[in-house]
């Protein structure tokens, strides 16, 4: 008698994902949570200074972009830009090192949690300016075509930096020249504290592809397959030569604008809804697991294996010294 592909298996198929891709995407969504989870513990325990804005919710989109490129492709993030360095291939002891304003930090200690960068890993730079990492995206595309480099940027960015005149100069410019960027809005329903409803005209950023002759897709920003399925093909219609896509991702952050926000802005009942219907992780755990690939008992491991990670973090942050007084006047370009 016949029998029936689970969905979730041949939606797997259709990607072309093997079982090490799935593993990494997991556990991937897992370093990004459990990294902000504790970075939150630190900082309410007064162990970080400065201002920290989290990415507890919006795991699949870092997750399903970044597993779509190259690890020499570039990345522009954002001021919640964690969990997109994690994706890219930081490391979680240097970014917690940066954190912690240590020199073993991937910024000597400078950037802090805003500013990580690691050109190593084709990570340009978080950017406290919203919208402000779109044009650099945009540079950098320009940059691999002149210097004939196959290499694709990916520009992330809220809903708030598709207000800017930075989203509209990028796309622009890039549309005009073709060139191989990826444009991915974090649609995550607030620009700070007001209700996007109120700050997009048309309901949709996607949309405005169109005005630019690009294609624009919006997709589940808390569906991990749905985000690599829409960047994949976006990444490879820009390695082609054919120039840029705009994709909106919907989704949520169940923490607020930053560390301390009251959230007067939105509901308890609505963060409520999005935590226990629409978390990424336990959502992608269940497609793992209906293949039939995977065991609750693996996905846990995973789960204790990244928390270990986490605290091994911790421990070489502050046991890394601070930086030398002289730092103060090295690495200065302006």
């Amino acid at each position: 008698m016949a029998t029936t592909m689970p969905r979730a298996q041949l939606e797997i198929q259709e990607l072309g994902l093997d079982r090490a891709k799935l593993t990494w995407m997991y556990r991937t969504m897992l370093r990004i949570r459990r990294f902000e989870e504790r970075v939150k513990q630190l900082f309410r325990d007064a162990r970080l200074r400065g201002s920290v804005h989290l990415y507890i919710g919006e795991e699949a989109v870092a997750t399903g972009a970044c597993a779509a490129l190259r690890p020499d492709d570039y990345i522009t993030s954002t001021h919640r830009g964690h969990g997109h360095c994690i994706a890219k291939g930081g490391r979680l002891d240097r970014m917690m090192a940066e954190l912690y304003g240590r020199e073993t930090g991937y910024c000597k200690g400078k950037g802090g949690s805003m500013h990580i960068a690691d050109l190593d890993s084709g990570i340009l730079g978080a950017n406290g300016i919203v919208g402000a990492g779109i044009p650099i995206a945009v540079g950098a595309a320009l940059g691999a075509r002149i210097l004939g480099r196959d290499r694709v940027a990916l520009a992330f960015f809220g809903d708030g930096g598709a207000n800017q005149g930075a989203f509209h100069e990028g796309i622009n410019f890039a549309a005009v020249q073709k060139l191989p960027v990826v444009f991915v809005c974090e649609n995550n329903l607030y620009s700070q504290t007001t209700p996007n409803k109120y700050t997009i005209a048309g309901g949709s950023v996607a949309r405005r592809a169109e005005a630019y002759g690009i294609p624009g897709e919006r997709v589940d920003g808390q569906d991990v397959l749905a985000v690599y399925r829409s960047v994949k093909a976006a990444v490879d219609r820009a390695r082609a030569g054919q120039g840029p896509t705009l994709i909106e991702c919907m989704t949520y952050r169940f923490e607020g604008h930053f560390l301390g926000d009251p959230e007067t802005y939105r509901s308890r009942e609505e963060v409520q809804e999005w935590r226990e219907k629409r978390d990424p992780i336990p959502l992608f755990a269940a497609k793992l697991l209906a293949t039939g690939q995977f065991s609750q008992a693996e996905l846990d491991q995973i789960d204790q294996e990244v928390l270990a990670e986490v605290e091994d973090a911790v421990r070489f942050a502050e046991n890394s010294p601070l930086p030398r007084l002289e730092a103060l006047w090295e690495d200065v370009y302006a």
